[in-house]
Order: C-alpha cells, then sequence, then structure tokens
C-alpha cells in the first residue's frame, strides 16, 4: 500500500511541480539569383535555407495517429523515495492526456492524472480524493509556463512552439538549428519570453531524443525540464518512443524539489476505443492541489 501511495505523490507531483511572417523572408532570399550576392549574404541564405529544411524533416517526423494508447510499466523517484507499479497511457490529440496506476496482478486503478485542454484532473482512488482545476488555477504550471499543448508536445515527442497550438510550416523559421560540426545529435532552439527549449534530435534518423525547457523567473525561481525518448517503435508511418523519463527540478516551491518519472510502454496501438470521459461518484472529495502538495513532502 506504500508504494501505491508513493505512486500517486509522484502522479500528483507531476501536476503540482509542471505548474512545464519570417519563413517568407528565408523564402524571398532564396528566390534572389545566389551569383548577384555578397559571399556573406550567400552563406545567410544556404544557412537559413538548410535550417528550415532541417527543423521541417524534423516536425514531419511526429506521428500522425489521432489515438495512441499503450500498457506500461511506471518508476518514479521523489525525496529519496522509489516506486514501481503497472499503468497505461491514453492519449487522443488535442483532447487527452490520461495516465493511469494500477495495483499489481488485481489490475484495480488507484490513481489517474488526465490533461486536458481545459482542466488537469488527479484522482487518489485509495482515499477517494481528487483536485480539479483548470489550468489558471494550477500555481506550478502556470509558474513554469506550461500548459496543456506544451504537455502534449513533450509526451508526443515532438517540437512545440510557446503560445501555439502546433508548429505550422510558417513558423518553422522561428526555431534555430546548429548544423554545424559532426556531433550525432543536432540541437534545436526555441526561446519566449521566459520559456526556453533545446531538443537534441538524432543527425542520421532526425528522431527527437530529448528535450530540455527551463522557465526563468524572478519571482517563480528556475524551474528545468528534461524529457528522454528511447525504444522508438512504428506507429503508423512514423516512429513513437516506448521510453519516456521525465524529469523535473523547480525552485518555484520555495525549496527545490526534484522528481523523475519513467514510462515503459508495451502493446502501443492507436485504438480509439476508449472513452475520454471520468466520472466520479459523490464519494469522493474534492480538495485543493495545495492540499495534496502539503501532503506529498510530508511522507
Amino acid at each position: 500500500m506504500k508504494n501505491f501511495r508513493l505512486g500517486m505523490a509522484a502522479v500528483s507531483a507531476l501536476l503540482l511541480l509542471a505548474s512545464c511572417g519570417a519563413k517568407k523572408a528565408v523564402v524571398k532570399d532564396a528566390d534572389k539569383p545566389m551569383s548577384n550576392l555578397p559571399k556573406a549574404q550567400k552563406t545567410e541564405v544556404a544557412t537559413q535555407q538548410s535550417t528550415f529544411a532541417f527543423v521541417e524533416r524534423v516536425n514531419d517526423k511526429k506521428v500522425d495517429a489521432q489515438d495512441i494508447v499503450a500498457d506500461l510499466d511506471f518508476t518514479a523517484s521523489m525525496g529519496g523515495k522509489d516506486v514501481s507499479v503497472p499503468g497505461s497511457l491514453h492519449m487522443r490529440k488535442d483532447q487527452m492526456i490520461r495516465l493511469q496506476l494500477f495495483m499489481p496482478v488485481l489490475h484495480t486503478e488507484v490513481g489517474r492524472l488526465e490533461f486536458t485542454p481545459e482542466y488537469v484532473l488527479v484522482v487518489d482512488r485509495l482515499h477517494k480524493q481528487y483536485v480539479k482545476e483548470d489550468y489558471r488555477q494550477i500555481d506550478f504550471l502556470k509558474a513554469n509556463g506550461l500548459d496543456f499543448n506544451a504537455l502534449q508536445a513533450l509526451f508526443w515527442n515532438q517540437l512545440y512552439l510557446p503560445g501555439s497550438k502546433e508548429v505550422e510550416e510558417k513558423n518553422i523559421s522561428k526555431f534555430k538549428a546548429e548544423l554545424g560540426g559532426s556531433a550525432t545529435t543536432v540541437p534545436v532552439s526555441v526561446r519566449n519570453g521566459n520559456l526556453s527549449l533545446v531538443w537534441n534530435v538524432s543527425r542520421q534518423t532526425e528522431l527527437i531524443s530529448d528535450v530540455k525547457a527551463t522557465y526563468a523567473s524572478a519571482q517563480h525561481g528556475t524551474s528545468v525540464l528534461t524529457m528522454k525518448y528511447g525504444k522508438f517503435k512504428p506507429v503508423g508511418a512514423k516512429m513513437f518512443p516506448a521510453f519516456e523519463e521525465l524529469s523535473f527540478q523547480t525552485s518555484a516551491t520555495k525549496k527545490v524539489q526534484r522528481i523523475t518519472m519513467t514510462l515503459d510502454m508495451d502493446d502501443i496501438s492507436t485504438s480509439s476505443k476508449w472513452s475520454t470521459e471520468t466520472t466520479l461518484s459523490s464519494r469522493y472529495k474534492k480538495i485543493e492541489a495545495t492540499d495534496i502538495f502539503s501532503k506529498l513532502f510530508s511522507m
């Protein structure tokens, strides 16, 4: 039972602590006869074209499926405590990210975490408690510059442009790619206000191997979220990571907090035979996010 409490603590901590015209100019330059440009400008145009093409190919690698469903082994480390339980992941593009934790053998659900564009839901089946708030009410999400679109990009292994639902072709040139050198990975980056993101992309496969999101705030301190990806498997015509490791460190809580979680997935499918609805009986008590937070780090 202690392991299940730790598992719910880790899932809830993810909720609380994570709370993480240019293209036309390039095309215009490309249309200029290169022979009429100074050497330095030729180099600049060629670099812009190469960067744009590379980032565009990376963006095109994202999975096209509407749904991703998988069984998984969930592990978490927080405050020197470790937990490992079975679970499942259900994601529906632009609608839902759902992580469920189960009791071994009996496969009874003990906890659930849901992200939607409108709200965040954490359900503690053991204690018949839940938190349901919109993103504006979750201080830790708001303080760390993360919303549903950012979280979706993390779990779906794709690029993310802060403030946008998805990366469109017209926004590709907002990303930078360091194509020079012979390293096996190429850093691709974007920055918007206090939030900066850097993806390391395989030079060979053009798949994202990890991403680091840093949010620096004079009011809330600095938070760093990293997601590592591995065990890529085909999902439709694209590749999806069957292994994801999320690490988060923040000083937004006045005390530095760290958490690491891994999702080791199996039986990945694109099944749509599941509902995004979660209904709780009247026996469940709604509590404030701060109530869960105060319990988490006293365990």
